[in-house]
């Protein structure tokens, strides 16, 4: 049986926190400033420590408040999330996709007009954070790179990543062989700080160190890339459709594995959910044409 505290409480509580005061809160809920101030001394009481800290007109959180307000923030998000997925429901079926940005920007979201047009009943809502964020109970599912481990849920592979460098076809011209990427600017991942290293040590090359802008995101170095900034490592699904299409090129033939593949993870209570199932096949289908695709083009 839960031990819950009183859930008038922790709304007031919460809205406090979020907004920065009893006023806009009591707004916010429809109640007077009056009876937030209560429930909130209240909740600390039955803690026993406080929540806030009352500065003249304005409230600071302590830290153990703060801590509590983040979680309960989340926990309120889920359930109204949970509560939209459930009365679209009585409409039709809801998709609910959470992914990485870059995935999402580079990879899926190009490709979701095909999906819609196979299954134009699927309400499809997209949310990202992929692995920065946890995994939400109000998402159908998630797409993640990883090993396959995540406890508590199905993983299903998609594709593995090989990481090469791409660039214009201006600059690709200017590359005969990997040396010459002495003289190019190197654009860098900050959370990938390992794939050029990992590449020039592959393709033989020594005495080349990565100098160049450093971005958050793949998607920030593979616009550059492509703004002619200078040379990036491309990892497969993410510039595919640049290749192919002859906005970028990779200028050698060198390819190191990546080591941690696309996963579809989901909850095993909702394997049965007709959205689920409708976007499991249909990425099977893409994913599978990915990896046949993925050969990489003569530079």
């Amino acid at each position: 049986m839960r031990r819950l505290p009183s859930l008038n409480g922790l709304r007031a509580f919460e809205a406090a926190a979020r907004l920065g005061s009893f006023t806009a809160a009591a707004a916010e809920l429809g109640v007077t400033q009056t009876a937030v101030s209560r429930l909130v001394r209240l909740l600390e009481a039955r803690f026993g420590f406080a929540l806030f800290e009352r500065r003249p007109n304005r409230l600071a959180l302590t830290t153990r408040g703060s801590l509590y307000q983040a979680g309960l923030s989340q926990a309120f998000d889920a359930i109204a999330g949970l509560t939209e997925q459930v009365a679209a429901s009585q409409q039709g079926p809801v998709l609910t996709v959470g992914a990485g940005p870059t995935f999402a920007m580079r990879w899926l979201i190009p490709r979701l007009a095909d999906f819609q047009k196979r299954h134009p009943d699927i309400d499809v809502r997209m949310t990202t954070g992929g692995l920065a964020i946890p995994f939400r109970d109000d998402w159908t599912c998630g797409i993640s790179q990883g090993d396959g481990d995540w406890p508590g849920f199905v993983a299903e592979p998609l594709f593995a990543p090989d990481m090469f460098p791409v660039c214009t076809p201006a600059i690709g011209r200017r590359l005969q062989q990997p040396a010459d990427l002495q003289g190019v600017d190197l654009l860098q991942v900050a959370h990938a700080p390992d794939d050029w290293p990992q590449w020039l040590a592959a393709a033989g090359v020594r005495g080349v160190a990565p100098r160049g802008p450093r971005f958050d995101y793949y998607t920030q170095a593979l616009q550059a890339a492509l703004d002619g900034v200078g040379v990036a490592i491309g990892l497969y699904p993410y510039v595919a459709d640049d290749l192919a299409a002859g906005r970028l090129v990779a200028p050698f033939r060198v390819t190191v594995p990546k080591g941690r593949a696309w996963y579809l993870i989901y909850r095993p209570a909702r394997a049965a959910d007709p959205a689920l199932q409708a976007f499991r096949g249909w990425l099977r289908d893409n994913a599978l044409g990915q990896v046949d695709a993925a050969r990489l083009p003569a530079g």
